[in-house]
């Protein structure tokens, strides 16, 4: 599974998870100030038009996506293999 916004989600996670309190201030503050435009997420052509070809390589069976327990589990084989 090569989904450049997973990667960057996992690795965003993961710096979170290590950052000291200074960073953490900092990503909250902006994530938190940006809170407004993440509430108007159908606003959002390009959001929206990855999602309707998400859902559309789903629907006919070009990807078979991943149910929620492979999803714990490779997070979970990943988290092990990082941190031990």
């Amino acid at each position: 599974m090569s989904n450049p916004t997973l990667t960057m989600r996992l690795k965003l996670y993961d710096f979170i998870w290590v950052a000291d309190d200074k960073k953490l201030y900092a990503i909250y503050h902006l994530l938190e100030n940006d809170k407004e435009e993440a509430k108007e997420w159908w606003k959002d052509k390009l959001f929206t038009g990855d999602l309707d070809k998400r859902y559309n390589a789903m629907g006919n069976g070009r990807d078979k996506g991943v149910t929620p327990e492979e999803m714990k589990t490779t997070i979970s084989k990943l988290r092990k293999k990082k941190y031990g």
